[in-house]
């Protein structure tokens, strides 16, 4: 699993209560992801008794037994995931969150209801097609979607009442996929991604720390001078590039800069369409807090050809990028020779209220 501009960390999960026992997986290649909230893990990656072992997660308010496992469809930029909403507990680096709502990808248990597959568009259920083992959530969210705690969402959340039939379900909050962070008992305002600058052309690995908490120890003090990007409830801001304001978010999970810009010229390398520039651009753009507050900065950044680039062997690049419609999304090029702080919904740090991020 050498994915390019791929971050990957270590969880182990397990049975509810029996860390350090035999009813736990140590699982590598899990993605580190910004972008989304809560752990998604794949079935595969557990072995083949442990999936089955989780309690099942129940309780979908309009479920008129209120007995029936709870699955989940979770959409993503590459496809969707499918499986059962199971209860674990998962340690990261030394923290743990216990009891957790977690989704086990691909456990087998239920059809895939048609209305996910044809919103998700690729079934992305396996390490081939994810480019990991799971997915570590930590973006600003509490819970993925506080919205279907009200609301049936289409291609969300589901109860299901035998294996070929589920339906969609409101899901209290306390039964939703969290982010684990939230759940841990100290360090959990948010977390902080510091990655090395890259040498140019890239490099075939970088290493990097995840630390939990912001102004909690010493070693994780959020500095005086760091840009303080405050985000809306869906963890979004305003990126305006040569004068268009643009939908945005700062995603780990996500492997290169991806904005709209037609002068640029791109190029085909399998399996994506990527920009190609015949010689590097610096480029700059201003982030913008999308809830009316006076929060801003601009940030520069380069733009390389990527067909030159992804002609080397290497895994680990601060200048890729491709086309998109509509949106500014930084991805884990943004992320090298810096900070990045990312606070939690509510979360305070100093006379700081998240959600924010800051670098």
């Amino acid at each position: 699993m050498n994915g390019i501009n791929s971050l990957y960390v270590t969880a182990t999960i397990c049975y509810p209560g029996t860390q350090g026992s035999n009813q736990c997986a140590t699982v590598d290649h899990m993605l580190l992801d910004t972008g989304s909230v809560g752990v998604r893990v794949l079935a595969s990656a557990l072995g083949s008794a442990l999936p089955s072992q989780f309690p099942a997660q129940t309780g979908a308010t309009n479920d008129p037994t209120g007995n029936a496992p709870i699955a989940q469809c979770a959409i993503f930029g590459s496809g969707y995931t499918w499986g059962s909403v199971k209860r674990a507990d998962v340690s990261i680096g030394g923290e743990s969150a216990g009891n957790l709502p977690i989704q086990v990808i691909g456990d087998g248990a239920f059809a895939t209801p048609s209305d996910c597959a044809s919103r998700g568009g690729t079934n992305i259920g396996t390490a081939a097609k994810l480019g990991a083992n799971g997915v570590i959530g930590i973006g600003s969210g509490i819970r993925d979607f506080p919205a279907a705690a009200q609301t049936v969402l289409p291609a969300t959340y589901y109860y299901c009442a035998s294996s070929g039939s589920c339906t969609g379900a409101r899901v209290p909050l306390d039964t939703q996929v969290m982010n684990p962070v939230a759940d841990f008992t100290s360090d959990n305002n948010g977390t902080i991604i510091s990655l090395p600058p890259l040498q140019a052309g890239g490099q075939a690995t970088a290493m990097g720390q995840l630390i939990f908490g912001v102004g909690t120890q010493q070693n994780n003090a959020l500095p005086s001078s760091a840009n303080i990007l405050k985000l809306d409830q869906n963890g979004l801001f305003t990126t305006v590039y040569k004068g268009s304001a643009l939908t945005s978010a700062i995603d780990s999970g996500t492997n290169v800069y991806y904005f709209p810009d037609t002068t640029i010229p791109t190029a085909f390398v399998w399996p994506d369409t990527w920009y190609a520039p015949s010689t590097p651009l610096s480029l700059s753009a201003g982030l913008k807090a999308s809830n009316g507050s006076s929060s801003s900065a601009t940030v520069p950044f380069s733009l390389s050809n990527a067909a030159n680039l992804l002609a080397n062997p290497y895994a680990a690049y601060d200048s890729l990028g491709a086309p998109l419609s509509g949106g500014f999304i930084w991805g884990l090029p943004f992320f090298y020779g810096r900070n990045v702080y990312t606070v939690l919904n509510n979360a305070k740090v100093g006379s700081q209220t998240g959600p924010f991020v800051a670098f």
